[in-house]
């Protein structure tokens, strides 16, 4: 403990979402760190609570408002549930957050991780928040010789070790500490049996999804026009052009999620 905080003191790392305790944004940032690095979180948190200041504010928003605020940070479904979440709050809790990590564990697209980060860093409550660079520290320093190390395994030793009275100093260490070791060691946290390397972006359906959401945000928003949009960007790539079927299938499956609606004549534009 004495080396987590002490390492954690010289490595600190003074992010803007740290600076407060305002559950909504403090949910933003959890939500926007999922599967993305700190660096390229760091404008759009700040570019999103510009425009979207409280949480009413993102209720009260449009999808396509959202959408376009989001681009360029990917997993768009992010996005979606945090506004979900949004009008959730503003209706069941008059616009605020909820204090309760069972509450907040029904809120869309919000999980054990997520929901530990809000109780930790906006209500100071000493919950089981366990990320990558959490688990780096705990499989580097008790698991030296295991691969396959499982969350119920590192769960006992987090709340054995975590500081009753300053939760939130206390993993604000171990980010920073798990950070460090993964920059100066082979990463720790692929021993986890929780870990998957995540698939390339480039050239992937992921990519593709993007593409054609972006070109619906933009206006652009007939099945042919998508086509063309997207195989011209295919072929600067050098890869194969994608058929016709290959695009509706992504698109309906962007409608089934809640990102777009058909406007007639083959047309499509972004759900309301």
């Amino acid at each position: 403990m004495a080396l987590v905080l002490s390492e954690g003191r010289r490595l600190y790392r003074d992010l803007p979402w740290r600076n407060t305790y305002d559950a909504y944004l403090v949910l933003c940032s959890e939500v926007m760190l999922q599967q993305t690095q700190v660096q390229r979180v760091l404008g759009y948190w700040e570019r999103w609570i510009e425009v979207f200041p409280t949480i009413d504010a993102l209720a009260l928003a449009s999808t396509a408002d959202v959408l376009d605020v989001w681009q360029g940070l990917g997993y768009h479904r992010r996005a979606l549930a945090l506004k979900r979440t949004a009008e959730e709050c503003s209706g069941r809790f008059e616009g605020r957050i909820p204090n309760e990590y069972r509450v907040l564990l029904t809120l869309p697209g919000v999980g054990p991780t997520t929901a530990a980060g809000v109780c930790v860093f906006a209500w100071g409550q000493a919950q089981p928040y366990l990320e990558t660079n959490v688990r780096t520290v705990f499989i580097h320093h008790f698991f030296k010789d295991c691969d396959k190390v499982k969350d119920s395994e590192i769960i006992p030793l987090l709340m054995a070790t975590c500081d009753p009275v300053d939760p939130r100093g206390w993993y604000y260490a171990l980010l920073d500490y798990g950070s460090h070791l993964k920059s100066v060691i082979p990463n720790p946290s692929r021993r986890s049996s929780h870990y998957s390397k995540q698939s390339a972006f480039e050239g992937s359906v992921r990519q593709k999804r993007a593409l054609l959401l972006r070109e619906v945000l933009s206006g652009h928003g007939s099945t042919e026009e998508l086509l063309d949009t997207l195989n011209q960007f295919e072929l600067q790539a050098k890869r194969a052009v994608v058929s016709i079927q290959d695009v509706e299938k992504i698109l309906l499956a962007l409608a089934g999620e809640g990102f777009i609606v058909t406007a007639g004549e083959g047309r499509w534009a972004i759900t309301k």
